[in-house]
């Protein structure tokens, strides 16, 4: 199926594999290279080391398409975008908007920019400043989320915007994608979905937790990191909304000296990101010292496989995830039921 995205990554199939932090790593993205989609290795979590190494082992499985997700607002921003201009990679997406001078170098460089959007207004500005297509979130999409759903912003942005767009929040299957093209996007974009397969590294035990999880145990809550934040109903989450502020902050601390030690941070440098993030922004100690940590929330679950201590960012689509096919059999099975959906649509009289 060939369609503006396809052609714009180089791609077999107009599916994309977002850059899940802790999650998409060398095989996950290469397995789904291999399947004939774009996969997006995260780099929000590794050092820039760490990343140029990734980038070389997901070359050393594969020779097709990939890409390398990025935060605009790290400090190291434009020393990854070298690596990935360096290294040949494909395709930067963009967590938060990239400037006009990244986009630019990108481009310069023959780089393909996707940035994920969750409003009209982001990909507007962003399509102006020389972004090749936008992937845009609604509100079913895990992890940090917006409220309006996709069925309302994809038309929306479609509408705005004259360069190819992604949908992405609530798709998991070939009636998704058709239907994400009838919308008139070029393709759709997975996490939850490409999270739940055979080749994600995540722990077997944090997988069947997705896998037990119905429609309604999926829940958005600002306990966490003081924004709207999708992500399974767990025993941290409940802790954290029935907590006062006394006992939520108690919590983050103890939460925060066992991260601590994982991460290799010091209690100044803890305090200096809780600064950073709290600046701007209406939130209470306890959730400055967890936003703070939320990376290491998120390895907790999806590294270390701790479901009773962890974040786990999900979907709503996870409600109806029932199985852990490999990506060549879940990318081969949606194209299969898009085809069939489109082939059996019924036609207009006339």
């Amino acid at each position: 199926m060939e369609t503006a995205l396809t052609k714009l990554a180089g791609v077999r199939h107009p599916i994309v594999q977002t850059g899940m932090g802790w999650v998409a790593g060398p095989r996950l993205v290469s397995a789904t290279a291999n399947a004939g989609a774009l996969g997006i290795l995260a780099s929000a979590t590794m050092t820039t080391e760490q990343l140029k190494r990734a980038v070389r082992e997901v070359k050393s499985r594969t020779e097709e398409p990939f890409g390398v997700n990025l935060r605009a607002d790290a400090a190291d921003a434009r020393e990854r975008v070298r690596i990935i201009i360096d290294e040949g990679v494909r395709v930067a997406s963009f967590a938060l908007a990239p400037s006009r001078e990244l986009i630019a170098e990108l481009k310069d460089a023959g780089v393909v920019v996707i940035p994920s959007i969750g409003a009209r207004r982001h990909a507007e500005k962003v399509a102006a400043w020389g972004a090749d297509a936008v992937i845009v979130q609604g509100g079913e999409g895990g992890g940090h989320t917006g409220e309006v759903a996709t069925t309302v912003l994809l038309p929306q942005v479609v509408d705005a915007v004259d360069i190819p767009v992604i949908a992405a929040g609530g798709f998991h299957d070939g009636r998704g994608l058709v239907a994400a093209l009838a919308y008139g996007a070029a393709g759709v974009a997975m996490g939850t979905r490409f999270l739940l397969t055979s080749d994600s590294t995540v722990p077997d035990a944090v997988k069947a937790k997705y896998l037990e999880a119905t429609v309604k145990d999926v829940t958005v809550t600002r306990a966490v990191d003081g924004l709207p934040h999708r992500m399974l109903r767990t025993e941290l989450v409940a802790s954290l909304e029935g907590a006062g502020r006394v006992g939520a902050l108690a919590q983050a601390v103890r939460r925060a000296a066992g991260f601590k030690k994982i991460s290799g941070l010091t209690w100044p440098q803890l305090v200096r990101d809780g600064l950073a993030m709290k600046h701007g922004k209406n939130l209470t100690w306890s959730q400055v010292l967890l936003a703070a940590n939320t990376p290491m929330l998120l390895r907790a679950s999806m590294v270390e496989g701790r479901t009773d201590l962890g974040v786990m960012a999900s979907g709503q689509v996870a409600g109806l995830i029932e199985d852990l096919p490999s990506c060549e059999e879940l990318i081969t099975r949606v194209m299969t039921e898009a085809a069939h959906v489109l082939a059996t649509l019924p036609t207009t009289a006339g």
